[in-house]
């Protein structure tokens, strides 16, 4: 089994700083593209960043400049900072990642359970 478990939401006010976190575990060889991803209510679940393995990030034009999605391969970890947070970033946000469990099997895509980010006016 693969788990990803994220941490770190949580009510701020705009303007403020949040950082989440995101940690796979479980049976797993490699781990590929990791990104983060947002749903608020009514509306579809949206990339906010990306980054492959090697670091190469990517970030939807809504979050350049104030988002910075990093990772920590030795602990399957992948990070969000999110600075200058607005009222319109509040929203769940879900972890995800491509892994490999092992040799005799492809990669798959998974998903955490989502962490709740809320940025007050």
């Amino acid at each position: 089994q693969v788990q990803l478990v994220e941490s770190g939401g949580g009510l701020v006010q705009a303007g403020g700083s949040l950082r989440i976190s995101c940690e796979a575990s479980g049976r797993i060889l490699s781990i590929d593209v990791m990104g983060w991803y947002r749903q608020a209510p009514g509306k579809s679940r949206e990339l906010v960043a990306g980054i492959s393995r090697g670091g190469s990030a990517n970030y939807a034009d809504s979050v350049k400049g104030r988002f910075t999605i990093s990772r920590d391969n030795a602990k399957n970890t992948v990070y969000l900072q999110m600075n200058s947070l607005k009222p319109e970033d509040t929203a769940v946000y879900y972890c995800n990642a491509f892994i490999i469990r092992s040799d005799d099997e492809p990669l798959r895509s998974y998903w955490g359970q989502g962490t709740q980010v809320t940025v007050s006016p």
